[in-house]
């Protein structure tokens, strides 16, 4: 059923309720119609609405290989080895590597983080580092976030190596004391917690470490670590990671948060600080404030720094390499602004999956410039950085239904690719740059089908209709409450209307800003982001004073009015006349 009769929209879809069935609602349970709109069963309702660890947390040893790592690292711990954490330079890999660090500080074992160098390096173990390490005197190394396809680096490996991965596997495991991966094909009852984030299973794994070492007496006359203060890490690597926020996810973002605001962490404290919130981080604020700072050193700095500023014990290094940091975020956004460039004017129009490559674009921001194409062509999009020994690394963005992963993993099992893998909505891989006519034809022809059909099937979900007037702190107060929402987990949409144009304007970054007025001449202010250039950019610039129509969006609080007030942030709109 069509929301206001709209059957397409100024962006060209129709608005459709996300959810059909009324079944009985108070109209004022609100909470109740969002739990429910998003898959929640009504019997279970209490739990999600105040989602806790308790409640949605599994017993890690229904995971393969969880007791046998737990087990492994147990030992390392007591006979006081030296451990190596091994990580990726992304978000998630971070707070994987300082979530483990920081529990074996607690058990008193100062573990080695190690994380590559995207340039140098590029993703995952590689046979150099990993002897580097046993050189330097680990007898145990554990990845983290990756691990899932270095087949031939861990076969060199000259120390046990514990894999602690979320990324899809092939039919065979690398070899490894443990692999412990949700997502492998052999996974039991652990596969329904696929959707975690690396961090996530890190957590699990501390926690099986943490009985396994009360098994052994361990913490007889010692106290336990406190292994719930560690989920500010894992919030910030789930949403970071665009990790779907259903059941324990959404748990460890809802409770992490808390953490998060307790500010216990110093270098979340500074990074908070650096990023310019007042106020205590949501989970927006993971997303595209504090995570895009992390990921900066990965992209265009020292792989590193993420993880020191989470593992360190000195406020002042905490506060000058959050700073370093936000200022190679600003570094990051001018690359990327060249590569976005470059990638759309190389676009093939005719393509169900965009493929672009170019010399000399920087590799660290291709996989932002490959959301960017996403979500502005509704197809998946894999943009290839190629150097001048012809070898690409390319980064991929997937949209709903279209498993980008299995598709790169396809790739490699055809001999497209030097190395690949991935998730459903986002992928990495390493491609000879004579292959990537090729590759970009393997893609089109095996996934042309599912991603019409994911078109076909697009339309903007609505939660509700009211009148301008209603789009109230208040209202952004109450929808929050059916929170946290991320992917997976969407942030309600209101539609408002019918509205016309008071005055419209480009700011920013091509963002366009509108102020509207209902029939009863109260006004609202919405901003439509990155829209300019779109149809619905254009719609609401070229909106005569005199003709109405319907705007569909999220209230939002603007954090930067001087009182509290409420706007929309607008998707997409449709004519009222």
């Amino acid at each position: 059923m069509n929301v206001l009769n709209i059957d397409r929209s100024i962006m060209g879809q129709p608005w459709r309720w996300r959810s059909l069935a009324a079944d009985n609602l108070a109209p004022d349970d609100l909470v109740t119609q969002l739990l429910l709109a998003r898959g929640c069963p009504r019997d279970a309702l209490d739990a999600h609405r105040a989602p806790s660890i308790r409640a949605f947390m599994p017993d890690p040893s229904i995971f393969r290989d969880m007791d046998k790592a737990a087990a492994r690292i147990a030992g390392a711990v007591q006979a006081n080895e030296q451990i190596a954490i091994f990580g990726d330079y992304d978000v998630d890999g971070a707070t994987s590597a300082a979530l483990l660090v920081l529990l074996l500080r607690d058990l008193g074992v100062e573990a080695r983080p190690y994380i590559p160098d995207r340039m140098v390096e590029g993703y995952g173990p590689n046979a150099p580092a990993l002897q580097r390490l046993a050189d330097e005197g680990a007898t145990l190394i554990v990845t983290v976030d990756c691990g899932a396809q270095a087949f031939d680096a861990l076969a060199a490996a000259p120390v046990e190596v514990i894999v602690v991965d979320h990324h899809q596997c092939a039919t065979q495991l690398p070899r490894a004391h443990a692999v412990v991966n949700p997502n492998r094909l052999d996974e039991g009852e652990g596969a329904a917690h696929g959707h975690l984030a690396a961090v996530g299973v890190a957590f699990l794994l501390g926690a099986a470490l943490v009985r396994e070492l009360r098994g052994r007496g361990f913490f007889n006359g010692r106290a336990e670590p406190k292994l719930l203060d560690l989920l500010d890490l894992v919030a910030l690597g789930t949403v970071a990671d665009v990790a779907q926020l259903r059941g324990l996810n959404r748990a460890f973002v809802a409770q992490g948060l808390k953490v998060m605001a307790a500010r216990r962490n110093i270098g979340v404290a500074a990074l908070i600080e650096a990023s310019r919130l007042t106020r205590a981080p949501t989970a927006t604020d993971l997303g595209f404030a504090l995570g895009p700072r992390i990921n900066a050193g990965g992209r265009v700095g020292r792989a590193d720094l993420g993880v020191r500023l989470l593992t360190t014990q000195d406020p002042a290094e905490a506060r000058a390499i959050a700073a370093e940091l936000d200022r190679l975020n600003e570094e990051r956004r001018a690359i990327e602004a060249v590569v976005q460039e470059g990638a759309e004017a190389t676009i093939d129009a005719g393509r169900s999956v965009v493929v672009v490559a170019g010399q000399g674009w920087h590799p660290g921001v291709i996989g932002i410039v490959a959301g960017r194409l996403k979500e502005k062509l509704g197809r998946p999009a894999i943009v290839i950085a190629l150097d001048e020994n012809g070898v690409g690394k390319g980064s991929g963005r997937s949209i709903i239904g279209v498993d980008l992963g299995a598709a790169v993993l396809a790739a490699k099992e055809a001999g497209l690719l030097v190395a690949g893998g991935g998730h459903a909505m986002a992928a990495g891989l390493t491609i000879a740059a004579e292959h990537v006519a090729a590759f970009a034809d393997f893609l089109n022809e095996l996934l042309e089908s599912r991603v019409e059909t994911a078109r076909a099937d697009r339309a903007l979900l609505v939660d509700s209709v009211i009148a301008p007037g209603g789009v109230t702190p208040d209202l952004v107060a109450a929808l929050d409450q059916g929170g946290p929402y991320g992917t997976g987990w969407p942030q309600p949409r209101v539609a408002i209307g019918p509205v016309r144009a008071i005055k419209v304007d480009v700011v920013g970054n091509g963002h366009v800003r509108a102020i509207v007025a209902g029939d009863d001449g109260r006004s609202l202010k919405a901003m439509a982001f990155r829209a300019a250039e779109t149809p619905l950019g254009a719609a609401l610039l070229g909106a005569a004073p005199h003709r109405k129509f319907w705007l569909a969006g999220r209230a939002k609080v603007d954090d930067w009015a001087q009182r509290p007030s409420a706007e929309l942030h607008v998707d997409d709109a449709a004519w009222a006349d």
